[in-house]
């Protein structure tokens, strides 16, 4: 068997598959391309030719345009396996965002898994991840310090509702991310139980309609944009997270201000932001998680990238196993303006578990 790094290349700009001669998420233009998932950390404009799943085309061309989205574009199925190069290559689903995908390769008589984001609770708004063993697995770091243990999303919003409760006539404008955050968060509404007009920011509709088209039900929505004041008295308003502080929200009736990230858990980030309400619903495993699939997959060997690499890589070495930071450049939570090692280490010191 071929040693993983004799044939996986890692650049500052992406992983590159030599014998198969594409690059997996790579943050420049290349000829050929396989995409995990359409964040745009992930999904670039420019490439030659682009493999991804179904859903993730058709994200790509809702957001990037269709000829920006790859100049061809090949849908290739779960579990569909394709020979590139001499290199054995099947999608695997990531449990991330709708069509997130981890990308499998043999080759050499070597397995290796890069598994993209990912997470592994329970989400009605894509496929649920997949484990698959293997000999090397290129595991994300988003939230990997021990810090970071997301409480089920279904308890924060019960938080939401409750809230909405307490304050029936006030608006409650909750900031989420365009692509996964804000379906998720809306059928996780849907199944508490809130089957009311939900109202949205213009920028949330063109991907929930992708997201519709791929038979996900999201209910009624609304544009918050248009709709009388008094309608929008205790309500719920989803808009990007930058967008809240804009014009279009000061016609919101005595606000109520939520932020649904991971990063919430961070109340240094939630007060910076004049967060009222911050719901802790991330889309990435947590330290748990993470540390569990690692062993779960079987894989001797664990590459680590995007994210906090380091404490990931000492946890493996504890348990016997060989940890590599790749330390690629340009990829990142979409909703992530860049928390600090010190505001992590601060929130340690000042609580033991999520709220």
């Amino acid at each position: 068997m071929l040693r993983p790094e004799t044939w996986l290349k890692p650049f500052p700009y992406g992983l590159f598959c030599e014998p198969g001669g594409f690059f997996i998420d790579p943050t420049r233009p290349v000829d050929r391309a396989i995409i995990t998932h359409a964040h745009s950390d992930h999904a670039r404009p420019g490439h030659r030719a682009v493999l991804a799943s179904p859903a993730t085309l058709a994200l790509m061309r809702a957001r990037l345009g269709e000829d920006r989205a790859g100049g061809s574009q090949q849908p290739l199925p779960w579990g569909e396996a394709i020979t590139i190069g001499g290199v054995r290559v099947w999608l695997e689903p990531a449990g991330h965002v709708l069509g997130s995908a981890q990308v499998v390769m043999e080759y050499a008589g070597c397995r290796v898994v890069v598994s993209g984001d990912y997470k592994r609770c329970p989400d009605p708004t894509c496929e649920a991840f997949a484990l698959t063993a293997c000999d090397l697995f290129v595991t994300e770091a988003t939230f990997a310090l021990p810090v970071f243990c997301h409480p089920k999303p279904e308890h924060e919003t019960e938080r939401l509702l409750a809230s909405l409760a307490l304050f029936p006539e006030r608006t409650h404008v909750v900031g989420c991310y365009v692509l996964g955050k804000c379906q998720r968060l809306i059928a996780l509404l849907r199944a508490a139980g809130w089957d009311k007009p939900i109202y949205m920011h213009g920028a949330l509709f063109p991907l929930c309609r992708v997201y519709e088209a791929h038979s996900i039900a999201l209910g009624e929505l609304r544009p918050a944009t248009v709709a009388a004041r008094d309608a929008l008295q205790g309500a719920i308003v989803l808009a990007p997270p930058g967008a809240i502080q804009d014009r279009w929200a000061r016609r919101l009736v005595d606000p109520v201000v939520a932020l649904a990230s991971g990063w919430m858990r961070v109340r240094q980030r939630a007060k910076s932001r004049g967060v009222e309400l911050p719901l802790v619903i991330s889309d990435h495993a947590d330290w748990g998680e993470l540390n569990r699939t690692v062993d779960e997959t079987g894989a001797p060997e664990v590459w680590v990238t995007h994210g906090r690499e380091e404490a990931l890589i000492h946890a493996c070495a504890q348990r016997g196993l060989r940890g590599r930071a790749l330390r690629l450049v340009g990829y990142g939570d979409e909703d992530d303006e860049g928390v600090s090692v010190e505001e992590v280490g601060a929130q340690a010191e000042t609580s033991d578990q999520a709220p």
